[in-house]
């Protein structure tokens, strides 16, 4: 009889090489007993620091935010820059909070903004797929979120199998699903059919495998172009939902649109294009906050020049 495949432990993370993890997993942990506008605060200056250090990191925010606001003056665009790396750095610093933090603790950090809509579309009898985006409150906002409803994720696997442990049982506490990007969108189209809400992340470069070129912040953009494609097969629902980090570590919002009407059309492209406008909007309303640090369009048209 074949012995049973056992669950991974944190005991199999004793090795060497997993020592400099957990001693920065205990370092997190320690941080996590201080309050949020603290953490804020050391987030900020840490941002400064990584913003001076990081000269590749800094040329691609520097570079995707000339390409996406060319109204702003450098200074502007600089000023902006430098705030995306606080934000970052911030949201990092809320971890602990987000993987250890009580249940009450969270909701008091987090509230939900719009969820009548939500509701609304859930009424029908329909399932639902949230349309989100690479925001700095991702993290905070999709597991608090699992406190009130199903929740589904897809996620790449991080290399450090320790982190991958803890990332894994620290988003599924409060009854959130996780599904890795290699096992497919299978299992996420069965767990959308049971009501399980998708959380689905469509805004960064991953190639022009399942992907088609549409406009973001008027750029032509490699988009992944699977939201028509999951609706259709499901017959979900698609509310627009957005993570928004508040000013002085005052906490977070988890922001609700009404859902799209006649969506998914015939166009795949009019409606990765539709989208991509969508997100763009909620960009505009907090531009620090989205991944700027992200290579968004390194995959180019053909014949055209490297984007960095």
């Amino acid at each position: 009889m074949t012995e049973a495949v056992r669950e991974t432990a944190w005991r199999d993370f004793l090795a060497p090489r997993y020592w400099l993890t957990w001693l920065g997993l205990l370092i997190l942990r320690l941080l996590g007993f201080l309050p949020l506008p603290v953490l804020t605060a050391i987030g900020a200056l840490l941002g400064e620091l990584l913003y001076l250090s990081m000269p590749q990191r800094r040329h691609i925010t520097s570079t995707n935010l000339r390409a996406c606001f060319p109204e702003l003056s450098h200074a502007a665009r600089r000023r902006l820059a430098r705030a995306h790396f606080r934000s970052v750095a911030a949201a990092t610093m809320a971890v602990p909070l987000v993987w250890w933090g009580s249940a009450t603790r969270l909701e008091r950090l987090v509230k939900l903004r719009g969820e009548e809509h939500l509701k609304q579309a859930m009424a029908g009898g329909r399932p639902v797929v949230l349309l989100s985006a690479h925001f700095v409150g991702i993290e905070m906002g999709g597991v608090a979120l699992s406190r009130h409803y199903p929740v589904l994720d897809m996620y790449k696997r991080p290399k450090n199998g320790l982190i991958h442990y803890f990332l894994r049982r620290c988003r599924v506490r409060f009854g959130g699903r996780l599904v890795e990007r290699r096992e497919g969108i299978k299992p996420v189209i069965r767990a959308i059919r049971e009501g399980v809400l998708f959380l689905y992340l469509t805004d960064q470069d991953q190639g022009m495998e399942g992907a088609v070129f549409a406009p973001f912040f008027g750029i032509q953009t490699a988009t992944i172009s699977g939201l028509s494609r999951v609706a259709a097969a499901t017959g979900a629902a698609v509310v627009p939902c957005f993570m928004r980090a508040l000013p002085s570590g005052r906490g977070y919002e988890v922001l609700f649109q009404p859902a799209l009407d006649h969506f998914p059309g015939d166009d795949v492209v009019a409606d990765t294009t539709r989208m991509n406008k969508i997100i763009e909007a909620a960009v505009r309303e907090m531009p620090e906050q989205y991944f700027w640090s992200h290579r968004r369009f390194k995959t180019r048209p053909e014949g055209e020049e490297p984007f960095y």
